[in-house]
């Protein structure tokens, strides 16, 4: 019989940690029900103690997420954990998540503890959070760079306190397989109640290792690993969820989970959007070329059997087959039936927003295909509200041209017209933007891509500017890849500004 892999899901928490991905409210809990729908064992939804507005995301996704385990990630401190049970205490199934640094680098250098120390303040958290909870997860931070001695010790001790879950995390993605593989193995064989609690693993990708590291976990015994949507996350990001799947679902038939592949695809696209980090083209599983076959003897033997160049259908990760196209004399009801189709339960509020977008769109390009549609949607999704918005723009470029932008941005019932040169048409835009807001902003990421194919295709700017030591993203597409960008900067621009109240 398969060994069950319970899929802890930590997009939302470790995930949102990548500069210019912080998600509002309720993008958290589209997200969240996505992974619901996924079917995730365990949506880790925040770090509450970090900030008011994320312990309210949180409990917002507690209170509305009935299947998985919802969790919170607190430091070993009694007014983190606190705030964590406030926030998760609504949940089906709530679980308190709390960890502490085990490598005497991260013990004596951040810390300024000795080991006895902190093995004290580990159980006296456990112990503490147990009060609340009976579902508690322990961290010892780093631990593949740990005394495995003092590790042991840890281990034991938090399980003894009261821990259900043992995580051991790979902070920095030192390690490698072999040797995250013999750990796992030494703590079964030397920590005696380990049987007492399930055994979970935590990887990043520093050394592009974390996928390997976790497989590796798991044969050797871990039954819980952690892993976000596309590995997005702290540096080089963590295990990538939608890989660890499909490599348990392909290799390994002595292992099993209880995700359901098919919705693979969109909670990556979803996510992708949402958090306005783009998935490179050859990512697997879920990368735009993952299924595509260019070179002709790899077209000659697709056509003849697909299993000569595939090893996953497209269809058990959610790609499907068929094109879907509107135009602008589609009606309000073609497009909110096609978005039904997609998936997508809109309100009445944000359907008009969509469908008078989608028409603005539609009458500057023939057809609006299924990719479209859901950029136009997940843009609107993700907006915030415009304390600038874009009227009109002229822009003037050419090889022998001084690049010029002239722009009139409203701004409540004020309409201000400037303009201003650049090195380009996309930095003359910027420019002109930020001398009619005042913004001063350093553009510190900027991706242009076409949605679909064809010369009028869809064009999706992404934008990342820092202010005040702050990264905001933005997100916007036009059939004009020039207002796509300009879009993006001010959809960047008014989340900073939201904040800041101007």
């Amino acid at each position: 019989m398969p060994r069950r892999i319970y899929i802890f899901d930590t997009t939302l928490r470790d995930g949102e940690q990548v500069p210019g991905a912080k998600l509002n409210t309720e993008q958290k809990l589209i997200v969240a029900k996505q992974l619901e729908k996924l079917g995730v064992d365990i949506i880790e939804a925040g770090f509450p103690a970090s900030s008011p507005g994320d312990a309210r995301a949180v409990n917002l996704v507690a209170k509305q997420t009935k299947g998985p385990i919802v969790a919170g990630l607190a430091r070993c401190l009694k007014n983190d954990i606190d705030i964590l049970w406030e926030s998760i205490k609504d949940a089906k199934r709530p679980r308190i998540h709390v960890f502490l640094a085990a490598s005497d680098i991260h013990i004596e250098k951040k810390l300024r503890l000795d080991r006895q120390r902190a093995l004290e303040m580990a159980i006296t958290a456990v112990k503490y959070a147990k009060k609340y909870c009976n579902d508690v997860e322990f961290s010892p931070e780093d631990a593949t760079r740990a005394d495995f001695d003092y590790l042991c010790k840890v281990v034991e001790g938090t399980i003894k306190a009261g821990a259900t879950v043992i995580n051991i995390p790979d902070t920095v993605g030192y390690t490698i397989p072999e040797e995250f593989s013999e750990l796992i193995r030494k703590l079964i064989g030397r920590v005696p109640n380990i049987d007492k609690a399930i055994l979970s693993v935590h990887c990043h990708n520093d050394l592009g290792l974390a996928v390997a590291n976790s497989i590796a976990a798991i044969r050797s015994g871990a039954n819980q690993v952690e892993c976000t949507i596309n590995g997005i996350g702290e540096r080089a990001g963590n295990a990538a969820l939608e890989e660890i799947v499909m490599i348990l679902k392909t290799r390994l038939e002595n292992f099993e989970t209880n995700i359901f592949t098919p919705e693979i695809y969109a909670t990556s696209r979803l996510v992708s959007r949402m958090m306005n980090i783009p998935v490179q083209p050859n990512k697997a599983i879920v990368g735009s070329n993952a299924f595509a076959h260019s070179a002709g003897i790899h077209q000659d033997g697709i056509l003849k059997d697909r299993r000569t160049y595939e090893i996953i259908r497209p269809e058990d990760v959610g790609l499907k087959k068929h094109l879907l196209v509107l135009t602008a004399r589609s009606g309000r009801a073609a497009v909110r039936h096609r978005l039904s189709e997609l998936g997508y339960e809109l309100s009445d509020d944000m359907f008009e927003k969509v469908y008078q977008r989608f028409l603005a769109v539609a009458d500057r390009k023939k057809e609006i295909c299924a990719e479209d549609l859901k950029s136009i949607v997940e843009i609107e999704l993700t907006k915030v509200p415009e304390v600038y918005s874009l009227l009109r723009m002229q822009v003037m470029s050419g090889n022998e041209t001084l690049p010029l932008a002239a722009l009139t941005l409203k701004k409540g019932d004020k309409l201000i017209t400037d303009a201003s040169v650049g090195n380009g048409p996309v930095d003359a835009v910027f420019r002109c933007i930020n001398r009619i807001t005042g913004l001063n902003a350093t553009l510190i990421d900027f991706d242009l891509k076409a949605i679909t194919k064809g010369t009028d295709a869809l064009g999706e700017a992404m934008v990342k500017i820092e202010v005040n030591g702050q990264v905001f993203a933005g997100r916007a597409a036009s059939p004009d890849v020039i207002e796509a960008a300009a879009r993006a900067y001010l959809n960047a621009a008014n989340r900073y500004f939201a904040i800041s109240k101007q």
